[in-house]
């Protein structure tokens, strides 16, 4: 992992927004472009190219399209799409062809020799909503190329998201208003971010990673369990750990970055859940794929396609790899069994509902988790026939306080407290001072520490 730790942030973050503040407003964006480059560069100096020819093929785009109305845009539309998709498909699909080809056609093709570009599957979908609503007369052109790229390459959320649409930021790209209350609120998102990410999400992961590690054929039942809860409780805390930085970084930078999750695990079905996880990623699908394919404008079989599509693109957009096709369409066969009656039966039953809930999001999980298609059915299988050991009982004892605390924290009770409390700063600071301090102390320690979404 590139970004072996968040050491970086520690000391890029102070210089970084120390210089921010101090320049005048027409000079932040060029300060938060210049400073974003760096930030990735960090991570991925060899891969910059790519970013700047992303924002200067779709900034040409957009001008020739709003240039061009009624008459090429349509064309050009559909060639910045055919380059942003064949830019991601290139990077991150091609050697997945070529093993399948090879594999089916039993031929000798040679793999391409490249890594996978930090975040590509994250600005790509960004900057094609910039020129897709430009097409649609949802925005104004950008005539700023310094502008766009800010837009694209905002450091915040250029790694990971959450998935920032153009509109919904174009109007603070040019004016915007940054206030000690904003500055105070992001802090306070950062750090909680941070917490969830290095306190909870690392330390459940050490349980899954040293599960998986075992080898699947040794586990036992409780064991297995075990790591199910483990990565369900670490992908969650990793993922919404890092959406809350990056919302909280943007509010002190006076952006407002859309929410990315809504305590996904209080849900009481599939539907509900997928309307509460990741919700940018699923508000993009249903606004550049699901709805211009027709939603459910043109019958029962017709919607019933275009949610198949949805679902195995968006498992597609994970990785590449089977098992993430198999986990997008894990989720298209749930949401068809509710939606032919299914949920009327969960509306009724809520204890059953939310059961019902965990267990299948916690399936998903593992078939997310384990790429080899083999080592997946072994896994799944020793859930139920795996037996009993002892062994679990050392594990519990190490890490049952941060499973309980991941539930808990998951659960919605902590922010229920959290919101009745925020505004006392007496209370909150100490609490947060004292999550902030634990946290670096974490990461000094840590040989554990990675970005699940990184890899995405």
């Amino acid at each position: 992992m590139i970004f072996s730790s968040l050491l970086f942030i520690f000391w890029f973050i102070p210089i970084f927004f120390t210089i921010y503040y101090i320049v005048p407003m027409k000079f932040r964006n060029p300060v938060l472009f210049v400073g974003s480059i760096v930030f990735y560069a960090w991570g991925e100096p060899k891969y910059l190219i790519l970013l700047a020819v992303s924002i200067l093929v779709n900034f040409l785009a957009g001008l020739l399209i709003d240039r061009h109305r009624g008459r090429m845009d349509r064309a050009v539309l559909v060639a910045a799409i055919i380059f942003d998709v064949g830019m991601l498909f290139f990077f991150k699909y091609i050697n997945f062809f070529i093993e399948n080809i090879n594999a089916m056609a039993h031929t000798g093709i040679s793999k391409v020799n490249i890594s996978l570009p930090l975040g590509i599957s994250f600005y790509t979908f960004q900057i094609m909503s910039y020129v897709i609503d430009l097409y649609r007369g949802k925005v104004k052109v950008e005539k700023s190329m310094i502008d766009l790229g800010t837009y694209l390459c905002m450091f915040p959320q250029l790694i990971a998201g959450p998935i920032v649409v153009y509109g919904d930021v174009a109007r603070s790209l040019k004016e915007r208003e940054i206030d000690p209350v904003s500055i105070e609120e992001g802090v306070r998102l950062f750090v909680i971010g941070l917490g969830s990410k290095v306190l909870i999400a690392n330390n459940a992961g050490e349980l899954w990673n040293e599960i998986s590690t075992m080898g699947y054929d040794n586990l036992s039942a409780p064991m297995a369990w075990l790591g199910m809860a483990a990565y369900t409780i670490q992908i969650y805390f990793d993922f919404n750990g890092y959406s809350m930085m990056a919302i909280g970084l943007g509010k002190m930078l006076g952006f407002e970055f859309p929410r990315n999750f809504d305590l996904p695990y209080t849900s009481r079905s599939i539907t509900e859940y997928w309307r509460r996880w990741h919700m940018t990623l699923s508000g993009w699908f249903r606004d550049y794929l699901y709805i211009p394919l027709g939603g459910n404008r043109r019958g029962r079989l017709r919607t019933v396609f275009n949610l198949f599509i949805v679902w195995f693109v968006t498992g597609f957009w994970h990785g590449a790899d089977w098992n993430f096709i198999l986990w997008g369409l894990y989720f298209f066969v749930l949401l068809m069994i509710e939606r032919a009656g299914f949920k009327d039966y969960l509306d009724r039953h809520p204890f059953i509902s939310h059961i019902y809930a965990l267990l299948a999001i916690g399936f998903g999980w593992m078939l997310f988790a384990i790429t080899d298609l083999k080592e997946l059915m072994i896994y799944l299988s020793r859930l139920f026939v795996g037996g009993v050991s002892n062994e679990i009982l050392y594990y519990i004892r190490n890490y049952g306080f941060i499973l309980i605390l991941g539930c808990v924290l998951s659960s919605g009770a902590v922010n229920r407290l959290y919101e009745r409390i925020k505004n006392r700063g007496a209370v909150v600071l100490p609490v947060l001072t004292v999550i902030f301090l634990l946290c670096i102390a974490f990461l000094a320690d840590a040989g554990y520490n990675p970005f699940l979404y990184f890899r995405f």
